[in-house]
């Protein structure tokens, strides 16, 4: 019954046309996204990084807006750097941990199980718990079947055989027995 695929209640066209709806939707929003991005940075630096103006200044005065210039710009590189370490490192840890994961996962064995043997009954206390009530006797249900016996062969003395083959008519008599 479930083994049938599940048919969709959408047709193939109504399907395909609300797919490219979504797509161009979503690819809006997109844009829409790396425009506020595009914008929010702007403003940031703009906030950061008011605009220069050089008019009016004299030569001691560039000279010193030039050394506030290069000090910031060391700040900036310092703190850069120390992010980048901070980065770097946090990828080290993240590469080890991931190693570790490997080695742990490809170390685990799965144990070696051993048999329990536990009667029908207790099995289905376990499995049922309290809802199992009645005695069920499975044995009682099972057919007996009658086993032939194998005939077994009579088993003689040896020592009488050992007699008996001893001497030439011993030997003559496994002789023929064994040409026949």
């Amino acid at each position: 019954m479930g083994d049938a695929p599940k048919k969709s209640k959408i047709s193939s066209s109504r399907r395909l046309g609300l797919k490219i709806r979504l797509l161009a939707v979503a690819a809006q929003m997109l844009q829409e996204e790396t425009e506020q991005k595009k914008q929010e940075r702007e403003a940031s630096l703009q906030e950061r990084l008011p605009p220069l103006d050089l008019s009016g200044l004299s030569l001691q005065d560039m000279m010193e807006l030039c050394k506030e210039l290069h000090h910031k710009i060391d700040v900036v590189d310092e703190e850069r750097y120390d992010i980048g370490l901070k980065v770097s490192k946090n990828d080290q840890e993240i590469e080890n941990m991931n190693l570790k994961i490997t080695e742990i996962q490809s170390k685990f064995k799965k144990p070696n199980l051993k048999r329990v043997k536990i009667s029908a009954e207790a099995m289905l206390n376990v499995l049922l718990g309290s809802k199992h009530k009645e005695s069920v006797d499975f044995k009682a249900n099972l057919k007996t079947v009658k086993k032939e016996e194998e005939k077994k062969e009579e088993v003689t003395d040896w020592r009488k055989n050992v007699e008996a083959m001893s001497g030439m008519e011993g030997r003559k008599k496994l002789f023929d027995a064994s040409g026949n």
